[in-house]
């Protein structure tokens, strides 16, 4: 039987794969290789072009003979002046550029926390698996137990039955972390690009390691690192400069142009030879009127900028309520891992009295292994708030613009 391919897989590990392999980044590092071509594109219009044009024609039926010519132009042309598009245009398409690396910056924010929230998602999933199997197995040794007791006459029928209802629920509640465990890897696999026979096997353990946070601190941090803050300012020095690119269309454009020509020169006597000449100008050209079409463009380019120190101001908003939301998340985390560490304890105390008195015979095996469930469920309830305290810390630090 072929079964599938599992692979330990530590959350840095899980990070280089997202980061090599998510299709989400790869579109978006497309686009910013496109953002930086279009600077390469806009440049151009700095420098001179050369064209040539070359034609041959034979005129037929019209003299006593056939006659052919061929002629050649070539064409150097260099704008002096054109309203400052050139400049313009250059500068609308390096800000383009960084508005694109800010779009590339926040998808990578945004799956590297997806990755993180999977990642732990599935560590939880697996250790919830592994306590409802623990339960499972202890039930089923109560109902032994309680059977047992029921034939020899010291147990009623009814605990027997409750027990074997008990059974039933604690069964289906490993059949559903079972199925989370499936679920979870699925998510995680995905969001990595693996194969979908790929099992991962996630290393890691469930480390709370206290910080202090500082909501002021972290707003004044967000308001700098943010990605979405950084594309919106380029974005905007982008529209204005757009607005000077639409202002262009109504002002002078001035150029020089060397053109050299050759001919053949034919005759009806059939004499033929080459000539050549060049012509050498300068082009002064003024837009006077064009139907208000120039005023038009620069009026939407106009409502480009409004329209983008709106979103601005409201992605600001956005980000202060995220970010309030998320330090809430992380302080309420931080509170609870408090309150279950206590109860840890005191279950850990509490299996090491049992254990004293099973060495005793005092405690039967039984007592010691519901004293050693009920440690491994508190356990497990620490491993949990810990995984919620994780997820608001890393939830925090994108809102922050890193993670």
């Amino acid at each position: 039987v072929l079964r599938a391919e599992e692979i330990p897989l530590t959350l840095g590990e899980a990070v280089v794969f997202a980061l090599r392999d998510n299709r989400d980044i790869l579109l978006k590092e497309e686009e910013v290789k496109k953002a930086k071509l279009k600077i390469a594109e806009a440049e151009a219009g700095l420098f001179p072009t050369l064209n040539f044009t070359g034609s041959w024609m034979q005129t037929r039926g019209y003299y006593t003979k056939d006659l052919s010519q061929a002629t050649t132009q070539a064409t150097l042309k260099q704008y002096l002046y054109k309203g400052g598009k050139t400049i313009n245009t250059i500068k609308y398409n390096g800000y383009k550029f960084e508005v694109n690396q800010a779009i590339l910056d926040k998808t990578k924010l945004d799956t590297l926390l997806s990755v993180e929230n999977a990642f732990y998602t599935l560590l939880l999933a697996k250790e919830l698996n592994k306590l409802n199997q623990a339960i499972v197995e202890n039930t089923q040794e109560h109902l032994d137990f309680i059977k047992d007791r029921y034939k020899s006459g010291q147990a009623s029928e009814s605990e027997a039955l409750q027990l074997r209802s008990c059974l039933s629920t604690v069964q289906q509640a490993y059949e559903a972390s079972v199925n989370q465990v499936e679920s979870s890897q699925v998510l995680l696999a995905n969001l990595l690009y693996l194969d979908k026979d790929v099992k991962i096997n996630p290393k890691a353990e469930f480390i709370y390691e206290p910080k202090e946070v500082a909501f002021d601190e972290a707003f004044l941090k967000a308001m700098q690192a943010r990605p979405e803050i950084k594309q919106y300012e380029a974005q905007a020095k982008a529209d204005k400069t757009s607005i000077e690119i639409a202002k262009a269309d109504n002002r002078p454009q001035i150029y020089a142009a060397w053109d050299y020509y050759t001919r053949s020169h034919a005759s009806a006597t059939s004499t033929k030879n080459w000539n050549d000449y060049n012509v050498v100008g300068l082009t002064f050209s003024w837009p006077i009127f064009d139907g208000w079409a120039t005023k038009a463009k620069v009026e939407q380019a106009i409502v480009d900028l409004k329209s983008t120190q709106l979103l601005k101001g409201k992605t600001v908003s956005d980000i202060a309520l995220e970010l309030k939301n998320a330090y809430v998340s992380l302080k309420n985390a931080i509170a609870k891992i408090s309150s279950v560490e206590a109860d840890v304890r005191v279950y850990q105390n509490n299996l090491l009295s049992v254990k004293e008195k099973s060495e005793k015979g005092i405690a039967s095996f039984l007592d010691l292994d519901d004293a050693n469930l009920k440690y491994d469920i508190s356990a497990f309830n620490k491993k949990q708030a810990i995984y919620d305290y994780l997820l608001a810390k890393a939830s925090f630090d994108k809102v922050q613009g890193g993670l």
